[in-house]
């Protein structure tokens, strides 16, 4: 998303040249992974940490661009709402004690940009759905000014045709029509990045697509919008839904959603997920840089920066997203965008450390497990674990007999944190930090405490003695405070 553009209305010429540029890029791409040595660097863990901004009172504070000026920060950009920021956090090789550096620097991160935030009379918050947002915080007004935000949603506005339709079933269900995309800046992620070899691709992927929805479980930390209490992750549906420019029609095709977990198992390697994402979805930036692939190789770079891609990737959402880079000499990562912010920085990282430990735990065995989960049945898990936390029930291969069933979510978890904990210990995780990190994992399951839970119990606590309103914003103040303290969600007091 943090890639900028020069123009923001394009004719059909530029969707061709776009097009065309589009196979270049993917024909470099297929030659730099058949030759030798290509992305064979260490692996690496890298982070974005999405926020928000509120005001004194807890609500959105338009002032992403002023805190942006006065940080000078390099590492933080701006995102589509005026109220969001991101950090593009450092990457740490397997070596360097990743979790533990990515734990720190949040951490150090988040203290200066709060005293910058205080200046300009804001506070930031880590977490998935701002639980003081009004429908008033969304529509034209809060589009951040950049070029970027500004055509995207008038492409995807275009597409659609007519207004964005919100419907999230739970307790309080939701329903409403929006005029634009902006009610996607209501969810703040914490993405991960994982550098994997293009030899171990396809199963690292596969992998870690099998356990996102153990790992969403664990982490929810969504589960209001507007008041309606949602569903536990209450960020899947809605940014689903927010940027859906499809039409439902029963008796036709339909496109595919660019919000989406994928369209099978990975067979052959990470060139067949881009020319996926190249070959479904149109273009909606349709922007070239101004050398193609080739001439840059003539020039003398060593790798090509394959623009047309990457800022193509950009306008697809998986949940679980393939990644090129030419820096390093050019790399592939694993984006892992279904995690949320918050509720602490030892939680997220946590999150992350269960994520790849358990990821590479299962990636030797994996192709002994696929065949007996249908990837429709993983996708089915990763709504439901979205939508029910912790309370979920999923389908898991059962390796004492053929198939699957249906087991609940933190007695899988609990059966595979060993897997977890061999998983880091095989790419050069230290006993230490496996400990510290998938600890606070098991501390979850035992107190039965996610981000998402402490909220619903908070709120309901709040609301015997108060209405909604103040208990919203009552729930944000101590939300905030246990937050700041990098106090593990488990320990939450109610």
């Amino acid at each position: 998303m943090g890639i900028e553009i020069d123009k923001t209305s394009f004719d059909p010429r530029d969707y061709r040249d776009f097009g065309a540029r589009l196979g270049e890029n993917l024909d470099a791409l297929q030659h730099l992974l058949s030759g030798p040595g290509f992305g064979e660097g260490p692996a690496s863990l890298g982070a974005e940490l999405e926020m928000y901004i509120v005001d004194s009172a807890g609500h959105p504070l338009y002032a992403n661009e002023e805190i942006l000026a006065d940080a000078g920060d390099p590492q933080l950009t701006l995102e589509l709402n005026r109220y969001n920021l991101e950090f593009n956090l450092s990457p740490y090789r397997m070596s360097e004690s990743p979790f533990a550096a990515t734990e720190g620097e949040i951490l150090g991160k988040l203290e200066r940009l709060r005293g910058v935030a205080g200046r300009h009379g804001g506070r930031i918050v880590p977490i998935g759905i701002l639980p003081t947002l009004r429908q008033t915080d969304f529509g034209a007004h809060c589009i951040t000014r950049r070029r970027r935000y500004h055509a995207l949603v008038e492409q995807l506005i275009r597409r659609r045709g007519d207004e964005f339709r919100i419907d999230i079933n739970g307790e309080d269900p939701l329903k409403l029509e929006l005029a634009d995309i902006t009610l996607e800046g209501a969810n703040t992620s914490f993405q991960v990045h994982y550098r994997v070899k293009p030899a171990d691709y396809a199963d690292t992927f596969n992998a870690i697509q099998l356990v996102t929805p153990l790992a969403l479980a664990i982490g929810a930390n969504s589960p209001t919008l507007f008041g309606h209490r949602l569903w536990h992750e209450t960020r899947i549906p809605l940014f689903k839904q927010s940027i859906d420019t499809r039409h439902t029609d029963r008796y036709s095709w339909r496109e595919t959603a660019r919000v989406n977990f994928g369209q099978g198992w990975a067979r052959r390697g990470a060139l067949e997920l881009f020319r996926e994402v190249v070959r479904l979805y149109p273009p909606l930036l349709p922007v070239c840089s101004g050398l193609s692939p080739a001439q840059e190789l003539a020039g003398g770079l060593a790798v090509p920066s394959l623009s047309e891609l990457r800022l193509h990737q950009s306008t697809v959402w998986l949940w679980n997203r393939p990644i090129y880079d030419n820096l390093d000499e050019g790399h592939l990562r694993i984006e892992m965008r279904a995690l949320p912010a918050g509720p602490t920085a030892v939680d997220m990282v946590a999150n992350a450390a269960f994520l790849i430990g358990l990821a590479e735990g299962i990636r030797p065995g994996v192709n002994e497990l696929l065949p007996a989960l249908p990837f429709s049945r993983a996708e089915y898990n990763f709504y439901r674990a979205a939508q029910h936390g912790m309370a979920a029930r999923l389908l898991w291969p059962d390796p004492d007999q053929s198939g699957f069933r249906e087991r609940a979510v933190g007695e899988i978890i609990e059966s595979l944190l060993p897997v977890a904990y061999a998983g880091l210990d095989a790419i050069g995780v230290t006993s230490a930090e496996s400990t510290r990190y998938l600890g606070v994992i098991e501390q979850r399951l035992r107190h039965g405490q996610t981000g998402a839970i402490w909220q619903r119990r908070k709120l309901e606590e709040l609301q015997r003695t108060e209405p909604l309103h103040d208990a919203l914003h009552q729930m944000l103040e101590q939300f905030m405070t246990h937050s700041s303290a990098n106090l593990p969600v488990a320990e939450w007091p109610l």
